[in-house]
């Protein structure tokens, strides 16, 4: 499989390795993908082994896919299931000799995919979907029943982590992810954050900010805004952490972004919080998330920021809201500041 470039799209991939081992338990998985996703696919148990496609992004690199293609060349694969629907992610396999090569129509590239799939955004609205659907046979029903992801946790790691960085093992956590990488207009305001972190300090949880070192800034503003409820990870944990992380949380508050995917993956109910994207693209998948969107009149619009300037997507879902959707909540909890 050839795997997409985001931390949510790469999660949401294991569906189809769940498709493909359900279909013939006895088949061998390996994901050519982006070296940062190398730490989601070793915990994924359907997937042998991970290849780092060192292109970057946006790069045609097609010096390095060919280096790529001679290593798989060995291998001798029967198929490739390419996930992305650009011309420049079919050159492997096709640089490789894989026999057949599966994927959506796209980007002109005819003859680097010739198990050609039409593009049916209709009948399949849904990423996930959309990919399971390459791993069925052309015929099959739309949309498919689609395996939620399970990404495997490092306990032992998990109890390490927790030394490194000072948490309590006794403490009760719940996960923040108040980043999100397309753009403003799909994070929910630091005010109501912290103000949600500082009602979860009163019913005497901790709060665990997670998300890159360009989330670092985002979480020390919620930190300094709700005292010492909340602790900023940003930047201070790698992926394979955040995902040891987030299984301990009892709960997760999260904008539409790649680590509510990660979240949803271990099991950790979530509160998932959508503003310019729509959750009948992209939804948490978990039967343990709770989903917030306002369905506004001019969203989603699928945009970095709001075009109108007043984000009302985001900032009209109050912190009432979130608390209440958050799971064991009781009447008598503290209502938020």
């Amino acid at each position: 499989m050839v795997g997409p470039s985001w931390v949510g799209d790469m999660v949401m991939a294991q569906s189809l390795l769940k498709t493909l081992r359900e279909r013939d338990p006895s088949v061998v998985l390996d994901v050519l993908a982006p070296g940062w996703s190398l730490p989601i696919i070793e915990r994924m148990p359907e997937a042998r082994q991970g290849f780092d496609l060192p292109a970057g992004h946006g790069e045609l690199g097609w010096g390095k896919r060919r280096r790529v293609a001679e290593q798989l060349k060995s291998i001798g694969y029967d198929q490739a299931i390419v996930l992305p629907r650009t011309l420049k992610s079919a050159l492997v396999p096709w640089f490789a000799g894989i026999p057949q090569r599966t994927g959506f129509l796209g980007e002109s590239r005819f003859g680097l995919i010739n198990d050609r799939r039409p593009f049916d955004a209709e009948h399949l609205p849904q990423t996930v979907q959309r990919y399971v659907a390459l791993g069925l046979p052309p015929a099959a029903a739309r949309p498919p029943r689609v395996p939620h992801p399970a990404l495997t946790v490092d306990g032992k790691r998990q109890a390490a982590l927790m030394d490194e960085l000072g948490l309590d093992h006794n403490e009760r956590f719940v996960g923040f992810m108040p980043g999100a990488e397309y753009g403003p207009a799909k994070q929910w305001p630091v005010a109501h954050f912290a103000a949600l972190a500082r009602a979860l300090g009163r019913r005497g949880q901790r709060v665990l900010i997670f998300g890159s070192p360009k989330d670092a800034e985002v979480g020390g503003a919620i930190v300094d805004a709700s005292g010492d409820v909340a602790v900023n990870l940003c930047g201070r944990t790698q992926l394979a952490d955040v995902i040891d992380l987030l299984a301990l949380c009892e709960m997760a508050v999260t904008n539409d972004s790649g680590l509510m995917h990660v979240a949803a993956a271990v099991g950790t109910p979530l509160v998932a919080i959508y503003g310019s994207s729509t959750p009948g693209f992209t939804p948490p998948l978990s039967d343990a998330a709770r989903i917030l969107h306002l369905d506004l009149a001019c969203s989603p619009c699928f945009e970095r920021r709001c075009p109108l300037g007043h984000t009302q997507c985001l900032t009209r879902i109050g912190v009432r809201e979130v608390l209440e959707q958050l799971p064991d909540t009781r009447a008598s909890d503290p209502q938020p500041a």
